[in-house]
């Protein structure tokens, strides 16, 4: 499951895209909404606690590493891993910063999945379905070709089982699990919190968005 879940929730995402085109963007916000208050909660219960049991008093250094990385990773993607895309302009080729920036971000997060008991899978599946559709609907509208979009989407959708299939089977890595897990933990504070404000217009919250934050931490606490 901690392969699988990441990866379906990307092509299940690329396939709602493709087939149904959602045009409701409230609905798609909402959606964010959930994911980023669910994978906020997983990262605050689940993740904190297990790597502050580590001795190394720099862990909390690790943490701001992964945010002030991830707000670099931002320059080049233009914040598509919080569903922050824009524009409709025709594309002939595959927009390489965005691929590679994105590629980069997913592969990270696979890290510390396998370490989770399919809990962080889970989180992360949750927060890549609205993105995956909101990524394939700005490409068809920006006219890229299907097939640039399909290897896109699948090769996205791999990089995060390849992370945690990294961390699971390059021995090496285990040494520095602890540094790597805090890096990742500050990605998922930067997107989760960025998510939760971004996904409603004059990052105003209204009873709609708030129920859907409250679901997520309940879920969270539950699992």
């Amino acid at each position: 499951m901690n392969y699988l879940l990441p990866l379906l929730s990307v092509l299940i995402g690329y396939i709602v895209a493709m087939i149904i085109r959602p045009k409701n963007k409230t609905n798609l916000k909402l959606l964010l909404a959930f994911s980023g208050s669910f994978l906020l909660s997983l990262t605050v219960m689940h993740l904190l606690p297990g790597i502050y049991e580590s001795t190394k008093p720099s862990i909390g250094l690790f943490i701001m590493v992964g945010i002030l990385f991830q707000i670099i990773l931002e320059f080049f993607s233009k914040g598509a891993e919080h569903g922050h895309v824009h524009g409709h302009s025709n594309m002939s080729h595959i927009p390489w910063l965005l691929f590679i920036s994105l590629c980069i971000h997913a592969f990270l997060e696979g890290f510390p999945v396998g370490h989770n008991h399919g809990k962080l899978a889970l989180g992360i599946a949750i927060h890549h379905l609205p993105i995956a559709i909101i990524l394939t609907t700005f490409f068809i509208n920006s006219h890229l070709n299907k097939k640039a979009i399909f290897i896109f989407m699948l090769t996205f959708a791999l990089m995060t089982p390849l992370g945690t299939f990294a961390s699971a089977y390059f021995t090496g890595l285990n040494q520095y699990r602890s540094e790597i897990t805090a890096v990742v933990i500050g990605i998922l504070f930067h997107i989760s919190s960025t998510i939760i404000f971004e996904s409603s217009e004059g990052h105003k919250f209204n009873i709609a968005k708030v129920s859907m934050i409250v679901i997520g931490i309940a879920l969270a606490y539950f699992l």
